[in-house]
C-alpha cells in the first residue's frame, strides 16, 4: 500500500491478483490476509463537530451533479495539458510564458485532486474485476468487497473536495479586515460588553497568528468602549470572520446593578474587507478633510495641536474620525484605511446583492442590524441563532478559544448552500 496526501490509496491491483492466485493454490491462508492490509479513509463527514440539535448534514452528490462536475474536470485536465505543451514551446515571449505559467499554477491544486480521483476510480474498477473473478472464493470476495466499499467512500470524498474547489469564491475572502464594535442598547453595560467583544476578537486573532492593530477607541465613563475599531491582518482573515457582522446580545447582571437583576444589552459588530484607494478609486476632490484638537485627560496629556482628523466622503456622506494618534499624518492614514474599507464593502455588496438567496435566508446577510448571537452569562451559554448552535463554555468563547465552534459551522453552512445552488443551476 502507499499513501498519497491525506488519503490512503491501495497499491497496484496486481497484489490483489497475486494474493488471489496464491489463495487458489492454497499457499496462503485467509488469516494471512489480515485487516492490517486495509485502512479506513477518513471522510469529511466525520471531521465536522456539531454542537446543536440542528444537524448540518453533508449534501449527497446526485448523478446529474456528478456528470456536470465530470465535464468541468475534463475541461480542467485538457486545459492543463494544453498549457504544459504551450510552455514547452521555445519561441514564447516572457509575457506569454508568465501568463500561461500563472494559469497553470492556479490549476495545480485541482489537477492534483483530479489525479487522485482518477487513481481511485481505476482502483474501484479493478476491485470490481477481482470480485467478479473470485465468485467461488467467498473469503477473498468478502475482503475485496470491503476494500471496494472503502474505495467508494474515498471517491465520494474526493468528488466533494473537487466540487468545493469549483464553487464560486468571494475574492474578498483573502483580504485583511477592519473590525468595528459599537455599543448599542444598554447604556454603560453595553459599553462594557463592547469592550469584552473587542478583546475577544483580539485574543482570537492572537490565537490565529494574525496582526491586531487598534485604530480607534472611544471610552465610556466606566472605561467601557462606546466605539472601537481595529485592523486585523493575516491569511484569509475576512473569509474567516465575515459572518461575525451583526448584533451580539448579552444577558448578565451589570456591575451597576444593585439588585442582582439580569439585564439585556447589545453591541453591533461590523467586519469589513480592507481595501486601498485603487480598489475604490478614491479621488481627492471627493474628500473633505478637517483637523481639530483631540480630546484627552487634560494637563500635560492635553493635545495642543490639531492632530485629530475627520474625513468626509462627499458623494456617499460617509464620515470617519480618528484621534487615536498624536500625529495628524498617522490619524489621516488610519481614517483613509477605514473609509476605503467602507466604500469597498458598499460596492462589493451592491454587486453581490442578488447572488445568493440561500445564504441570506439560512446564514444571514451579515448586516450589522441582524441579531446573530446571544451570550447568556448566568447560564454560561452562547447561542448562534443562524445555525441554532449552543455551547456552554462561555468563558472559553470570550477568551477566543471556542469561537471556531460557530465560525466553522457558519462556513460549512455557506459551502452547503453553495453546493445546493450549484446543483440547481
Amino acid at each position: 500500500m502507499r499513501r498519497n496526501g491525506n488519503l490512503t490509496i491501495l497499491g497496484s491491483i496486481k497484489s490483489w491478483k497475486s494474493l488471489l492466485d496464491l489463495k487458489r493454490k492454497d499457499q496462503i491462508s485467509t488469516a494471512a490476509l489480515s485487516t492490517s492490509s486495509r485502512r479506513r479513509i477518513p471522510t469529511v463527514f466525520n471531521l465536522v463537530r456539531l454542537y446543536s440539535t440542528e444537524e448540518l448534514q453533508q449534501p449527497q452528490l446526485s448523478v446529474d451533479l456528478i456528470k456536470m462536475m465530470e465535464q468541468r474536470l475534463s475541461s480542467i485536465e485538457n486545459r492543463n495539458l494544453h498549457l504544459q505543451r504551450f510552455l514547452n514551446q521555445p519561441e514564447l515571449t516572457p509575457s506569454e510564458y508568465s501568463t500561461a505559467n500563472k494559469e497553470l499554477k492556479k490549476l495545480r491544486d485541482s489537477v492534483h485532486l483530479i489525479t487522485e480521483l482518477r487513481a481511485k476510480q481505476k482502483e474501484i474498477q479493478e476491485l470490481k474485476s477481482v470480485i467478479s473473478e473470485c465468485q467461488d472464493d467467498k473469503d477473498m470476495q468478502k475482503m475485496a468487497s470491503e476494500e471496494l466499499s472503502e474505495a467508494t467512500e474515498g471517491e465520494k470524498e474526493l468528488q466533494l473536495l473537487l466540487l468545493k474547489s469549483l464553487l464560486p469564491k468571494d475574492d474578498a475572502d483573502e483580504r485583511d479586515s477592519i473590525l468595528e464594535v459599537r455599543a448599542g442598547t444598554g447604556g454603560e453595560e453595553a459599553s462594557l460588553f463592547a469592550m469584552d467583544i473587542f478583546k475577544m476578537y483580539e485574543k482570537y486573532s492572537a490565537k490565529k497568528g494574525w496582526k491586531y492593530e487598534v485604530l480607534e477607541i472611544a471610552e465610556s465613563d466606566l472605561k467601557g468602549y462606546k466605539e472601537a475599531i481595529a485592523s486585523i491582518s493575516g491569511s484569509g482573515v475576512y473569509g474567516k470572520l465575515k459572518f461575525e457582522s451583526g448584533i451580539h446580545r448579552v444577558q448578565r447582571v451589570p456591575v451597576t446593578e444593585k439588585g442582582g437583576r439580569v439585564h439585556t444589552s447589545a453591541v453591533s459588530v461590523a467586519i469589513l474587507p480592507q481595501a486601498d484607494q485603487l480598489d475604490v478609486k478614491l479621488r481627492n476632490e471627493d474628500l473633505r478633510i478637517d483637523t481639530y484638537r483631540s480630546g484627552g485627560s487634560g494637563g500635560q496629556h492635553a493635545n495642543t495641536t490639531n492632530s485629530a482628523v475627520r474625513i468626509t466622503h462627499v458623494p456617499s456622506g460617509i464620515t470617519v474620525s480618528i484621534q487615536d494618534e498624536r500625529s495628524q499624518h498617522m490619524n489621516k492614514a488610519k481614517a483613509l484605511k477605514i473609509l476605503c474599507a467602507k466604500l469597498y464593502e458598499i460596492e462589493r455588496l451592491r454587486f453581490q446583492s442578488s447572488r445568493s438567496k440561500l445564504r441570506l435566508e439560512q446564514i444571514g446577510s451579515g448586516d450589522r442590524s441582524e441579531r446573530i448571537r446571544t451570550y447568556n452569562f448566568p447560564q454560561g451559554r452562547v447561542t448562534d441563532h443562524r445555525v441554532g448552535i449552543t455551547t456552554h463554555s462561555i468563558d472559553d468563547v470570550m477568551q477566543g478559544e471556542d469561537l471556531d465552534t460557530f465560525i466553522d459551522a457558519l462556513l460549512l453552512r455557506e459551502e452547503m448552500d453553495a453546493i445546493a445552488s450549484f446543483s440547481s443551476t
